[in-house]
């Protein structure tokens, strides 16, 4: 492999785990979004025919 393509798969791999890390935190922040309806309201099932 060439340096070009080492360092492209290192940023590559930075971007994509630092991703996952980054909402890991964020969802381990914030928990929980009260604005969502409960689940099985009806509100927003499925269409009824």
């Amino acid at each position: 492999m060439s340096t070009g393509a080492i360092i492209m798969l290192v940023i590559s791999i930075v971007i994509v785990w630092g991703g996952l890390i980054g909402a890991i935190l964020l969802l381990r922040a914030h928990p929980e979004d009260s604005d969502l309806p409960e689940a099985g309201s009806g509100r927003y099932g499925p269409p009824r025919r």
